[in-house]
């Protein structure tokens, strides 16, 4: 039905190119492209061993525009699938809006020298892809992603308004390793040694990284301690739900992990700024990516599960309505499927769907769209059909002050 190239090849990465190679009846040939291409060649063998299913590799820097437009026009997507890193999204829908080529994404641009990331970049690019005819989705993975879609299922079928919205994400999982990061090192740290803030009353509120915090209960998992982040999906939340009254995003981190971190950062290698080195300049960040375990590679001896949904308080017919939508996702069972750890799998996964979804044509306007903005229920039905089965209480007692 449609060539899709997928640019990056990491944890995610893998999984999106699992995932496509499984749904060969939508993508019909396949190419992933990395800085690497032996990491491209070792994921394409195991899709062929695991799956009978034969993609193509390339070499590409997704940093130079011209690199990129010379692979789009050699191997002719219709739609490019970006799991690289968020450093590279701008140059990447430059090459599609210079190619006529469909875009898709799973986290929001930031500069690489500044611990940023908002979507005001990206949605200046609204008005060019309508011109084009070519569409650009944003932040297609689990959180930013599948939370939005969440979120827009429950105002389509829950609520007449939507006033209270707290996104909790849990990784219960066990990997083994003293410290690791279950996505890339660099963003990872970047986003949650930052301020936190949410949204109250029409405004954002800062805070200290790490300062709001509570246990909550999670399903087949028990209570975590979750702590308040900004995390990019409340931006375009807020501003497509505007009866939202408050918004927060929560999320889990075991005492070794923080304590490791606070280390970290005390010591000064969680800096993005240049030092000094043996004459060279060395970014401390960027080297302590380089130690760090790969997340592509904590996979086979993971245990637990992870657990993302929305919890969501408001008004139905007049009356209070509170609303709980989550998945729970194993990290043993997707190691046996596609040879990855869950936080990539609930990355990847909807990553795909997304395009899947755009390829039909079911989810397919021109411009730059944030999930919500999209049908929620299609999503929906195909998270239950791909390996990430959706539940939901209605009328639930939930563990926020409202």
């Amino acid at each position: 039905m449609a060539k899709v190239l997928i640019i990056g090849a990491g944890g995610v990465g893998s999984v999106v190119a699992h995932k496509c190679a499984m749904n060969s009846d939508v993508f019909t040939d396949i190419m992933l492209a990395s800085r690497t291409k032996a990491k491209c060649d070792k994921i394409a063998a195991e899709i062929q061993e695991m799956h009978g299913v034969s993609i193509r590799t390339a070499q590409v820097d997704a940093d130079v525009v011209a690199e990129m437009v010379m692979l789009i026009k050699q191997f002719g997507p219709e739609l490019v699938i970006n799991v690289a890193l968020p450093y590279q999204d701008l140059p990447i829908m430059d090459a599609c809006l210079e190619t006529g080529v469909h875009y898709l994404d799973t986290a929001n641009y930031e500069p690489k020298d500044v611990a940023k990331f908002e979507y005001s970049w990206q949605w200046a690019y609204k008005e060019r892809f309508e011109k084009a005819g070519i569409m650009a989705l944003l932040g297609c993975g689990f959180d930013p992603g599948a939370t939005q879609v969440f979120t827009a299922y429950a105002a389509k079928h829950h609520f007449d308004e939507m006033h209270y919205l707290d996104i909790i994400d849990c990784n219960a999982g066990n990997h083994g390793k003293a410290f690791a990061t279950n996505f890339n090192p660099e963003i990872n740290i970047r986003e949650i040694t930052q301020p936190g803030r949410y949204w109250e009353n029409g405004e954002w509120v800062e805070i200290p990284a790490m300062s709001i915090h509570k246990p909550i209960d999670y399903p087949e998992i028990g209570p975590k301690e979750s702590y308040v982040l900004y995390h990019e999906e409340l931006e375009s939340l807020v501003k497509n739900f505007p009866t939202l009254k408050r918004a927060r995003f929560w999320m889990t981190f075991g005492q070794e992990y923080l304590t490791h971190l606070r280390v970290l950062e005390n010591v000064g290698m969680t800096r993005i700024d240049p030092v000094k080195f043996n004459g060279m300049d060395i970014v401390p960040l960027e080297f302590l990516k380089a130690v760090l375990p790969a997340p592509d590679t904590l996979g086979e001896n993971y245990t637990g599960q992870t657990s993302i949904g929305c919890q969501i308080k408001g008004i139905k017919d007049g009356q209070d309505q509170t609303y709980y939508i989550w998945n729970n996702c194993d990290h043993a069972e997707t190691y046996k499927e596609v040879r990855g750890q869950a936080v990539s799998y609930t990355t990847g996964v909807p990553a795909m769907i997304g395009a899947m979804l755009m390829l039909k044509g079911i989810w397919m306007k021109p411009g730059v769209w944030n999930c919500e903005e999209m049908d929620p229920d299609p999503f929906i039905e195909q998270m239950n059909k791909q390996g990430l089965p959706v539940q939901e209480q209605v009328g639930v007692p939930l563990p926020h002050e409202y």
